[in-house]
């Protein structure tokens, strides 16, 4: 860094005379440092944007003469590597256009808030969104919302995958899609939105049914994750987890059950998959534990803009999230909310692969 100086969401605060928080008030991102003596304190007033690392170690070393200026500089290095700094003197990035770095700029806000670990470039998250190609399934309420995000978010290539036509049933939950859409092929009318949302990236469609794991093989070649917003045949996860094992395809998918919204996360390779989890959940029932709504359910459509909306967006965040590495969510795992009991949310996980899985084979 040429001339750091901490995020402005996470400026520091003084508390009493021997702390100091910085990262804001945020669970997760804020943190906590002992100061007896005031030198962090004083160190991160001086770090605004005006000074070179050397002449805030100068400043530090005249101040405290207790510390040599080897310690001061190895304090400096310990803060810059929490991610709460950044250069101001950090260029424009010469792969980005004008419009570009518009578009996207209150993301790029976003991404420097939530992520910890320092970056070249305050444009990275960016340009992996803008690398990424990303097949859809389902567009719908749930994939429907879904891939608003993902086009609004820069994501390079979207290809999207659904066999159905646009009924009037389908506009109390289905964002997607307008009257004038009413018995339009749905992959016809969401291509037509998204181009309209987003012209910089690629959105391209096809409509067919995937019905198996070889024809999720088929659509997932030349793609770098799944997101899966379809419910039907009825073990559709089930059938895209045993696809993504097979090419090393990380996925997301997402729905709702009534009020309850879920959502899962997988890597491929990186510990238990979707069988596992659909399993350890399935055994934990007569203990207490929430039901997700598995595969094997029959799919009631019963859902609000609202419900279907959320599910959508939370896919997307999960998506994103793998794809930027920001925030770094826990993978392998199914997350859930309840819409009639807010406080109420859930991580579905087993820690590790179940041994003898019908799909991973207990193999991390």
């Amino acid at each position: 860094m040429r001339r750091p100086r901490v995020k402005h969401p996470h400026r520091p605060r003084r508390l009493g005379t021997d702390r100091v928080t910085i990262g804001g008030t945020v669970y997760k991102i804020a943190a906590e440092m002992r100061d007896p003596d005031g030198w962090i304190w004083a160190m991160l007033e001086l770090l605004d944007g005006t000074r070179t690392v050397d002449q805030v170690v100068g400043h530090l070393v005249h101040r405290f003469p207790q510390y040599t200026e080897r310690e001061l500089r190895e304090g400096f290095d310990r803060l810059a590597a929490t991610g709460y700094l950044e250069d101001a003197d950090e260029p424009a990035p010469p792969d980005l256009t004008a419009a570009e770095q518009e578009r996207y700029s209150r993301s790029r806000s976003f991404f420097q808030w939530v992520d910890l670990a320092p970056r070249e470039s305050s444009w990275d998250h960016q340009r992996r969104l803008r690398d990424a190609k990303v097949v859809l399934v389902g567009v719908g309420g749930t994939g429907g919302a879904a891939a608003l995000a993902l086009a609004a978010s820069g994501v390079g290539a979207l290809h999207c995958v659904e066999p159905d036509v646009v009924e009037l049933s389908n506009l109390n939950r289905q964002i997607l899609y307008t009257e004038a859409d009413i018995g339009r092929p749905k992959v016809e009318a969401a291509l037509e939105r998204l181009r309209a949302l987003n012209s910089e990236i690629q959105v391209t469609g096809t409509r067919r049914e995937v019905r198996t794991a070889e024809e999720f093989i088929d659509v997932l070649q030349g793609y770098d994750m799944l997101v899966l917003g379809g419910d039907r045949p009825a073990d559709i996860r089930g059938l895209a987890n045993e696809a993504c094992l097979k090419v090393g395809v990380p996925w997301v998918y997402g729905g709702y059950h009534g009020p309850q919204i879920t959502a899962g996360v997988f890597r491929p390779g990186s510990g238990p998959c979707y069988e596992c989890v659909r399993v350890a959940d399935a055994r934990g029932r007569d203990t207490g534990s929430p039901q997700l709504g598995w595969a094997g359910e029959p799919p009631v459509h019963a859902a609000t803009a609202i419900s279907a909306g959320m599910s959508g967006n939370l896919v997307a965040h999960a998506a994103l999230a793998l794809l930027t590495g920001v925030p770094r969510l826990p993978v392998n795992c199914a997350y859930g909310m309840n819409l009639a009991a807010p406080a109420h949310s859930f991580v579905i996980t087993t820690g590790a692969p179940l041994p003898g899985c019908p799909a991973c084979g207990g193999a991390a």
